[in-house]
């Protein structure tokens, strides 16, 4: 039976090229420290701005004095989400940088693993229910007024539990075991007893954390822009006018109207920019990340025999 120890192949960890330092020299399972550098470096940055303008977020909503609606509850929780995602994902990697391998114990390892993807998960599906709610707001605005509130904590309830449930299977994947049989080297690495295991574990990752929530929101978006667009031509009719002079609708009318859908319009674009700056960000990742595990000819510059993965999933 073929046991592969595996998980997301690491560019930074995999390099053939001359080594720049001695004892890369000498040890087959050692790494380019100047790589090395450069990721802690991008990783404290990353938690560091990721804390602080979380934090910022939470503690503006806090402050504000207008009432909560259900659009803070949303963004609330998705700063928490990626709070989970700071604190548990980025805080660890950079740890790991740091001290190269992983001394913790194997309950750690299972751990540490199943709360990186729950973070993932919790901060990416809260997002989809964000673009939900706008989508029932704009396109089914009757719906707005049978229980937001109660329907909002549902949505964000079942969020975390799916998210919880859906990183489960981590604790069976990862452990803390010998990176190559014989190699007296031990690290939290992902165990697949077929050697298919790995390109179904990092296509099952790519699937349910990008693709069918970019899907989603792509459609919900779709429906979104064509109703404001369905709105923005009856208010124009509405407006004209030989609307007015048959007494269709009141210029009083026509105005609150217009102040809510711009209400609504800012809460759109807000979660578009939170959208297209997650898919920005995230697209190049997992990209490479297919390439690497369908490709056969994919090497990370030919140190993938020595058993160089990644981490970060």
């Amino acid at each position: 039976m073929h046991e592969n120890h595996s998980s997301f192949p690491n560019p930074t960890m995999g390099n053939a090229s001359n080594q720049t330092t001695a004892n890369n020299d000498t040890d087959p399972f050692g790494r380019n420290e100047d790589v090395a550098k450069m990721e802690i470096t991008v990783l404290s940055v990353t938690f560091l701005v990721a804390v602080i303008g979380n934090l910022c977020v939470l503690l503006a909503m806090h402050n504000t004095k207008k009432k909560s609606s259900r659009m803070h509850l949303f963004i609330k929780h998705l700063s928490l989400a990626d709070l989970v995602v700071a604190f548990f994902q980025v805080l660890p990697q950079l740890c790991w940088e740091i001290t190269f391998r992983f001394y913790g114990p194997d309950f750690l390892c299972r751990i540490v693993k199943h709360l990186q993807v729950l973070g993932m998960f919790a901060s990416t599906y809260m997002m989809v229910m964000m673009t939900l709610d706008r989508y029932i707001a704009i396109c089914h605005p009757l719906k707005t007024l049978q229980q937001p509130t109660k329907r909002a904590y549902i949505m964000i309830g079942s969020t975390w539990l799916c998210s919880l449930l859906l990183s489960t299977p981590q604790y069976f994947i990862f452990s803390l075991s010998e990176i190559q049989n014989g190699s007296d080297v031990y690290d939290c690495w992902g165990h697949f007893i077929e050697p298919w295991g790995n390109r179904a574990y990092v296509t099952w990752i790519t699937v349910g954390i990008f693709l069918i929530p970019v899907i989603i929101l792509m459609i919900c978006y779709g429906f979104i822009c064509h109703s404001i667009w369905k709105n923005f031509k009856c208010k124009t009719k509405r407006g004209s006018p030989h609307s007015s002079k048959n007494g269709m609708i009141g210029k009083a009318s026509v105005s609150s109207v217009t102040i809510i859908s711009r209400a609504k319009l800012r809460t759109v674009k807000m979660t578009f920019v939170i959208v297209l700056a997650y898919i920005v960000c995230w697209a190049p990742f997992f990209i490479v990340q297919m390439w690497s595990v369908w490709d056969e000819n994919f090497s990370w510059d030919g140190k993938l025999t020595h058993g160089y993965t990644s981490k970060y999933i």
